[in-house]
C-alpha cells in the first residue's frame, strides 16, 4: 500500500521517489534484479581492492595484484553504470538524469571520471605506482560517497511505502 496522499505527496509531505507507474515498472523489470546483484558484488570487489591498494601503499608489496583489482573494480563500475542507465530508461523513460536520481547521476560521472583517469594513467604510464594508487583511493572515496547516495535513495523508496 502506498503512503501517497491524494495530493501526490508522501506521508512526510514531500514528493515520492516513484509514481505508481514507475514503481510498477521498477518492480517488474529484470534490470532491478541486475542492479540488486551488481551493487553488492561491486562493493565486495571494492572492499578487497581497497585492502590491496592500502597494503601496497603501506608495505610497497603487491603492486600487480592491487593494480588488477582496481582494473576489475573499474570494469564492474562501468557494468553497473551501463545497466543502471538501462534501468533508469525502463523506469523513468530516460537513460540518465531522471529527476529522482539526478544528483546521484551527476556524482556518478565524477566517480566514472576518476576511475577512467586511473585506467588512462595506468596505460599511459604517466604516473608513478604510488601516485596511481593514490588516484585509485580518490576514485574509491568518490565511489563511497556515490554508493551512500544510492543507499539513502533506497531507504527513501522504502519509507515511501507503508508495510
Amino acid at each position: 500500500m502506498s503512503a501517497i496522499s491524494e495530493e501526490g505527496t508522501d506521508r512526510r509531505g514531500g514528493v515520492p521517489l516513484y509514481t505508481a507507474a514507475q514503481r510498477a515498472r521498477r518492480d517488474s523489470t529484470r534490470w532491478t534484479l541486475v542492479q540488486g546483484v551488481l551493487a553488492p558484488a561491486q562493493f565486495a570487489v571494492f572492499a578487497v581492492s581497497l585492502i590491496l591498494v592500502l597494503r601496497y601503499l603501506i608495505s610497497g608489496s603487491g603492486y600487480e595484484i592491487a593494480t588488477w583489482s582496481v582494473v576489475l573494480k573499474t570494469g564492474v563500475l562501468f557494468l553497473i553504470m551501463i545497466t543502471g542507465a538501462i534501468w533508469e530508461k525502463v523506469v523513468f523513460g530516460q537513460y540518465l538524469f531522471a529527476d529522482a536520481f539526478f544528483w546521484e547521476d551527476v556524482f556518478s560521472f565524477a566517480v566514472i571520471g576518476l576511475h577512467a583517469a586511473y585506467i588512462w594513467a595506468l596505460f599511459a604510464t604517466s604516473m608513478t605506482p604510488q601516485a596511481l594508487m593514490v588516484l585509485a583511493l580518490a576514485a574509491y572515496a568518490a565511489y563511497v560517497i556515490n554508493a551512500g547516495q544510492f543507499v539513502l535513495k533506497l531507504r527513501r523508496a522504502r519509507l515511501d511505502v507503508v508495510t
